[in-house]
């Protein structure tokens, strides 16, 4: 038996709902071995090539791929072959050298005893001498030169071959045909294969993507064929609670003879037994209608000139394949259906009568059968619909089934957008092109896939909604056509505002433009439109943030008004693609060449306040933790969340951060100084009375401070407060200074906040292959175990630690102007001579807009010149806020090569992690160190220190208001220990040799070719 392995089948791991029929079929007929001799190899391929026209029958039909087709001319050719070769099937002709066909089967089969032997015959008349042993083939066919026959054997095959494990799998259907004649079981089998294989493709919901299109096409009806009534039999008592129609000859071998009335008998036993189930008696003889239509059955004339049709009508009328026509008891259409979404629509709406007429007579549950969709329809079943006191309470129940499955069948599925058949209710994630989707686009569809296995596997998320907005893409065909038409290409920089002035004022695509007005349409909530570029949150070298987004209200009374507010949004995020700070990455990353854009448009996640929106919660969890402070691991990861929209976390803002394996320890809120200090004041949210406004420095967004909204759901619910006659904190909505401490998420686990990021951060991990980062929101219910959690976003993080072996020694240490026990990155430098620093003594927290400036001056003439720097400075780099660190974008220091954020007193701001600046820092491996300045303790090597004596001595290139530029006379060595987090910047004057301790142990070392530089000598 042979098995085949697709692409599919290597995806089904994160595809669950579809896992099922990855496992169906798996034996497929790949090898077969024709034996002819070479005038019958003529006749058959007197129309064209047997193989070319077998692959035609197969890409008309959309089925896999087509077999290989091996011919011999001879008994002895076969035999050879067969001995050092598996095939699946053998197709040989009457006689080959005085050696009849059941003879060579017989001879094959002791070669290979379970390979099917087929004989086709050009004629019948002499097929079949007498007395002949018969047991070396298994079926005979007429060639009547037909490629859809060869496919129809070939199917039949792997249907025989596949039933039995395919029913106990997914309890496929099955059609049991009985015919003893060759020459009308070679016509009749390929129209039943025909139909079969095409009503199933014209029933498959078009909401499915075309992968799970493919994949549902597997769950068709098996044809299984019997000659006599034996097997017949044997087939119904063994596949009876499959049935899905019997089609029968009138006249066949009964108890070894043939019998006139074997088709009447066995359809009879099978309507006493299953009395709603479809038969069909195809016969000669126009005689035995009327006992047919007495069983009952339906009756087709074999020697009909419209066979192919009248085989068409009974698929569509009797099987389900057709529109579901609803009637009433006398049979007057009242309304139809072609798919599962206009039936439910219809289930709520046709009357008692109609209700009953159908459901009694199982109507439903063989429409929804011929849709492979065999659960729902075993629970429509007449059987199985629960005894209810009304009708209508039935109609409820069918209603809610029909639903349930089709919202089912969209979970983990990106869905081409069809302006017909687009049901938001139903459809979580759907796109507009036919191009890439882009990074981050990519990267939501793949944890959205991946998210429905991990909701069977923890209990946390089974008991909990988690889920992703609702989400469209524009793929990046959509730019490449707004670009090319619109002939937006710049050889030369801009400033961003002209750049976002000539998107605007060009014209979307009119196929674009359609599409989203029938998407909008059906689109009445607050709408969030974020970049998806094709190098965005890509692995290695992600551009997180680098891209701009916009937040709309979508709430205008004029529908004209909302489209062109969204078109306008999606202009400016194509815009942001020439913008400063992603061309400056660009360069840095090697990557020179403009990205394509892919544009997401997601149902912002939060509830209206008033006349604001906002998430209750949002934040970053990163599955490795740079900085794991006290008794923290790495390994259990980070996470940084605050009240509003995410800009507050994802810029640098103040936050709350904590590890999802300790979620009540607060470090940061150690104590009630400290909880003042370090809470956060003030949050994003969208101004929903903004309706005709698209603004694009903020997006739409204001600035609100938590107190404003102390009467509001998420402060009630989530902030502490602070009680000044008591000097304390309480975690109730008392009157006061608000703090939020996030006590019912985290110290109290009245919503198990940490436990669900500590399942997705391994589901992120495990499914892509190394550590990452996710954005998240959380929509606040008043009974907080209802509350909502939406995934937002993924990208790998790049720890870089699996560099060369690089350690630090002692006399390192001692000769360093700068020590850091807390940094990122890994790796020895000594390359950078040239170093720009925040003057300590001028520092001026209310200037940091200003120290930006110099900064990207400087970094502008270093560019020039390709000379890297080390940038230090206190506080967040890259914050938002410019209280809590100098708030400078990545075009102002593109050139720079190591980092130190001082942590002082002078700012008091938690490390970067969790911001898009410190992700994109870290995806170039630009080493990042975090200074603890505390000033050099006598005898103790490890504390963090920097000398400011000794970088103030060195010579002065440039002198800022704030910040000074300087160059030494020979690169300083910069080496970072990313197993330990340790780094150390010296210079050495002379060579060194002598002995030093390094983990432990004395072993000698002397100066490298690197100035500076130690080697060791073990």
């Amino acid at each position: 038996m042979s098995k085949t392995t697709d692409s599919n089948e290597v995806i089904a791991d994160f595809d669950p709902h579809f896992k099922i029929f990855h496992d169906l079929m798996p034996f497929k007929v790949q090898e077969i071995l024709l034996i002819s001799s070479l005038y019958d190899a003529y006749i058959m391929e007197e129309d064209g090539s047997i193989a070319t026209r077998l692959i035609n029958e197969y890409h008309g039909l959309n089925l896999s791929k087509p077999p290989k087709i091996t011919r011999v001319s001879s008994a002895v050719e076969a035999f050879h072959l067969l001995t050092g070769k598996k095939f699946d099937m053998v197709i040989t002709m009457p006689f080959l050298g005085g050696m009849d066909a059941f003879a060579l089967g017989s001879a094959i089969k002791k070669i290979q005893p379970d390979i099917p032997v087929i004989l086709v015959s050009h004629n019948m008349r002499s097929t079949f001498p007498d007395k002949v042993d018969r047991r070396g083939v298994d079926k005979i066919f007429l060639w009547c030169c037909e490629a859809d026959l060869l496919l129809a054997i070939i199917k039949n095959v792997e249907d025989h071959q596949n039933v039995a494990m395919d029913t106990k799998r997914a309890m496929v259907r099955v059609i049991i045909y009985v015919e003893d004649s060759p020459l009308y079981r070679s016509l009749i089998l390929p129209l039943i294969y025909s139909e079969v294989v095409r009503q199933t493709q014209s029933v498959l919901d078009e909401s499915l993507n075309e992968r799970h299109r493919l994949l549902r096409m597997r769950a068709r009806p098996r044809i299984l064929m019997a000659q006599n009534y034996e097997e017949a039999q044997h087939l119904y008592q063994t596949y009876k609670p499959y049935v899905f129609t019997v089609i029968s000859d009138a006249t066949f071998r009964k108890s070894g003879r043939s019998n006139a009335l074997a088709g009447f008998d066995f359809l009879r036993s099978i309507r006493g037994e299953i009395p709603d189930v479809p038969l069909l008696m195809v016969s000669t003889e126009h005689k035995n209608r009327a006992e047919a239509e007495r069983i009952p059955a339906v009756f087709i004339d074999k020697n009909s000139p419209v066979l192919r049709d009248e085989l068409h009508k009974f698929f569509l009328n009797n099987l389900g394949f057709g529109d579901f026509i609803f009637r009433l008891p006398d049979g007057t259409a009242i309304g139809h259906a072609s798919n599962l979404r206009e039936f439910e629509n219809q289930l709520k709406v046709i009357p008692e009568v109609s209700l009953r007429y159908h459901s009694n007579r199982n109507h439903f549950s063989n429409w929804v059968m011929a849709r492979a969709e065999v659960i729902l329809a075993l629970n429509l079943h007449h059987d199985s619909l629960p005894t209810t006191d009304t009708l209508e309470n039935m109609r409820a129940d069918l209603v809610d089934k029909v639903h349930s499955l089709r919202k089912l069948r969209q979970q983990g599925v990106v869905v081409k957008f069809s302006a017909d058949d687009y049901d938001p209710d139903i459809m979580d994630f759907v796109k507009i092109g036919n191009g890439s989707m882009g990074g981050k686009a990519r990267g939501i569809a793949f944890m959205w896939a991946c998210l429905q296995g991990a909701y069977r596997d923890h209990a946390v998320l089974q008991t909990h909604t988690v889920t992703i907005p609702k989400t469209c893409v524009i793929t990046a065909d959509g730019f490449n056509t707004f670009v090319e038409e619109n002939k937006l290409h710049f050889s030369k920089s801009m400033p961003d505002d002209q750049v976002a002035d000539l998107f605007l004022d060009a014209a979307l695509p009119a196929w674009l433009r359609q599409e989203l007005r029938a998407f909008l349409r059906k689109t009445p909530h607050p709408l969030t439109v974020r970049s998806s570029s094709l190098l965005e949150d890509g692995q290695f070298k992600p551009y997180a943030g680098l891209y701009s987004t916009y937040f709309l209200a979508n709430n205008h009374a004029s529908f004209d008004e909302r489209l062109g507010q969204l078109e306008s949004a999606i202009k400016l995020v194509y815009a942001s693609t020439w913008f400063e700070s992603p061309i400056a990455f660009s360069k840095v990353t090697g990557r020179g060449r403009e990205d394509a854009m892919a544009v997401i448009i997601q149902q912002s996640v939060g509830d209206q306040f008033g006349t604001y929106f906002y998430p209750a919660v949002s934040g970053v969890a990163q599955s490795h933790n740079f900085y794991p402070v006290m008794d923290l691991n790495a390994d259990e990861g980070i996470a940084h969340i605050a009240i509003g929209i995410g800009k507050t976390v994802v810029e640098g803002g103040k936050s709350l951060w904590f590890s999802p394996a300790k979620p009540k320890k607060l470090i940061q809120f150690s104590t009630v100084d400290n909880m003042l200090k370090y809470s956060q004041r003030e949050f994003y949210a969208l101004n929903v009375e903004l309706d005709a406004c698209l603004q694009r420095d903020n997006s739409n967004l204001v600035l609100r401070t938590v107190q404003q909204a102390e009467k509001e759901l998420p402060v009630k619910m989530l902030a502490s407060t602070y009680i000044a006659d008591e000097d304390r904190v309480r975690d109730a909505c008392l009157p006061g200074v608000k703090i939020m401490t996030f006590a019912h998420l985290l110290k109290y686990s009245s919503y198990p906040l940490g436990k669900i990021l500590t399942e997705l951060l391994k589901t992120a991990k495990s499914g892509m292959g190394g550590d990452v980062e996710i954005e998240f929101a959380l929509r606040l219910h008043p009974d907080l175990e209802k509350s909502v959690f939406y995934f937002l976003q993924v990208r790998q993080m790049v720890i870089g630690s699996e560099m060369a072996d690089v350690q630090i020694c002692d006399h390192e240490r001692q000769n360093a102007f700068c020590h850091v026990s807390t940094s990122l990155g890994h790796g020895s430098f000594s390359n950078i001579a040239d170093i720009i620093y925040v003057c300590p003594e001028v520092f001026d927290g209310a200037k940091t807009m200003d120290m930006a400036k110099e900064i990207g001056a400087m970094n502008r003439r270093l560019l020039h010149d390709k000379r890297p720097f080390l940038l230090i400075g206190p506080g967040r780099w890259g914050s938002a806020d410019p209280w809590l660190g100098i708030p400078v974008q990545w075009g102002d220091i593109s050139g720079v090569a190591a980092i130190i954020e001082v942590q002082s007193h002078k700012i008091r701001a938690d490390p970067s992690q969790g911001t898009h600046f410190f992700q994109n820092i870290t995806s170039l491996g630009i080493p990042y160190l975090t200074l603890h300045e505390k000033g050099r303790q006598e005898g103790e090597n490890h504390t963090d220190f920097l000398d400011w004596h000794w970088l103030k001595r060195q010579n002065l290139v440039e002198k800022g208001q704030y910040v000074h530029h300087v160059r030494l006379i020979k690169p300083f060595t910069l080496k970072c220990d990313g197993t330990k987090a340790e780094s150390v910047l010296f210079q050495m004057e002379k060579p060194c040799t002598m002995v030093c301790t390094v983990e432990g142990k004395e072993v000698w070392h002397q100066s490298s070719s690197v100035p500076g530089e130690c080697v060791w000598i073990r």
